[in-house]
């Protein structure tokens, strides 16, 4: 099983990144938390905790990867607490092509490339 632990929905991926995910078997996805910039060290802990413990629970029956891209703090804290429980945690590598409109805002499109461990 490959759990989405993001906020990009596997619905929206692309078929490249589809097929590759299948590889890991079904796809679920699991919303990444909204993490405030000046939430506290203690609330990351904590909130990481819960979430590990979801992922676990998909642990009890299959072999589970953990596609998790996010917040780098909070991510640095889950990863690490799911590599120590033996659970493999992936990131996505996108290739970015920016674009430059006339009034100055940017269009930044984003091509799915591969998965490459943590």
């Amino acid at each position: 099983m490959l759990v989405n632990f993001s906020n990009h929905s596997s619905l929206y991926w692309d078929k490249t990144q589809r097929e590759a995910a299948w590889e890991y078997g079904e796809i679920v996805d699991m919303p990444f938390p909204q993490i405030t910039p000046n939430a506290p060290n203690e609330e990351l802990q904590m909130l990481a905790q819960e979430y590990v413990q979801r992922i676990m629970s998909f642990a009890k029956s299959q072999i589970v990867t953990v596609h998790i891209m996010g917040e780098m703090t909070f991510t640095f804290i889950v990863v690490s607490r799911l590599k120590e429980k033996g659970i493999k945690c992936i990131a996505s590598t996108t290739e970015r092509k920016a674009t430059y409109n006339s009034d100055g805002t940017k269009l930044s499109e984003f091509s799915f490339v591969q998965f490459r461990e943590y």
